[in-house]
């Protein structure tokens, strides 16, 4: 069953959101990856679709059919909160493991402008900047504040770094920036504040694939530098 701390609020008629605490961590976030695996195992009756954040699980349904679904309650919400607090125990811990993706970043020059700034904040040197930051195991938290714009988490402390107090009016998509204790990337070009120190060559988001993000929350992600001929090889 859902623990005591774990809330449970309509959002809309058609939504509810799964709050599980306040606060950002690993461990929140396998948690709400748990979460959100054991509904897509076992979705009931009129699910949309989830979005997993920071330490809130939201779930979209079409009321109508969830009203003539076999769950228990009379209101499409009674019916969906109480399958989401008759789910096992089990479900909120982290049983399944995600594949580690690997992206290729290269470092520093036009593809991260602010490799030396990140370093001279942290009293490194950029080769250290580029050695801590492709060393660390990342899990992306969630998916916002645009589509496939990944916030990632597990970054080194000694990189962190406060935004910029100038956005820049452009970001390139695929730029690898830093934003206080963690780490995400721009898949699209937009303007941002987050200090870029590289830039990968996959394409992070595309409205025309299957699956448009080409992160999702709850992956894991380790950057791999590479070189300038290496970036040009790999762009497509």
């Amino acid at each position: 069953m859902i623990d005591q701390e774990t809330e449970i609020y309509a959002l809309s008629e058609s939504s509810v959101t799964v709050v599980f605490g306040d606060e950002i961590s690993s461990q929140m976030a396998e948690k709400v990856s748990a979460f959100n695996t054991a509904i897509r195992n076992a979705p009931f009756q009129g699910l949309i679709t989830t979005i997993p954040a920071y330490a809130t699980l939201t779930l979209y349904y079409d009321p109508e059919k969830v009203i003539h679904s076999g769950l228990a309650g009379e209101s499409a919400y009674q019916k969906v909160s109480g399958y989401l607090s008759a789910l096992p125990v089990g479900t909120l811990s982290k049983e399944h493991t995600t594949p580690l993706i690997t992206v290729p970043v290269c470092y520093g020059g036009t593809y991260g402008p602010d490799l030396e700034l990140v370093a001279r904040h942290c009293k490194l040197t950029t080769e250290e900047v580029i050695t801590l930051h492709a060393s660390a195991a990342y899990t992306v938290y969630m998916i916002g504040f645009i589509p496939g714009f990944a916030y990632m988490g597990g970054m080194d402390t000694r990189l962190s770094t406060p935004r910029k107090k100038q956005p820049r009016i452009k970001v390139n998509a695929g730029s690898v920036g830093i934003a206080a204790n963690q780490t995400g990337i721009y898949p699209l070009d937009i303007p941002g504040g987050w200090q870029i120190i590289g830039q990968t060559p996959l394409q992070l988001f595309n409205a025309r694939r299957p699956e448009p993000s080409y992160l999702k929350a709850g992956d894991t992600v380790r950057f791999k530098p590479v070189t300038i001929d290496e970036f040009h090889s790999l762009s497509y």
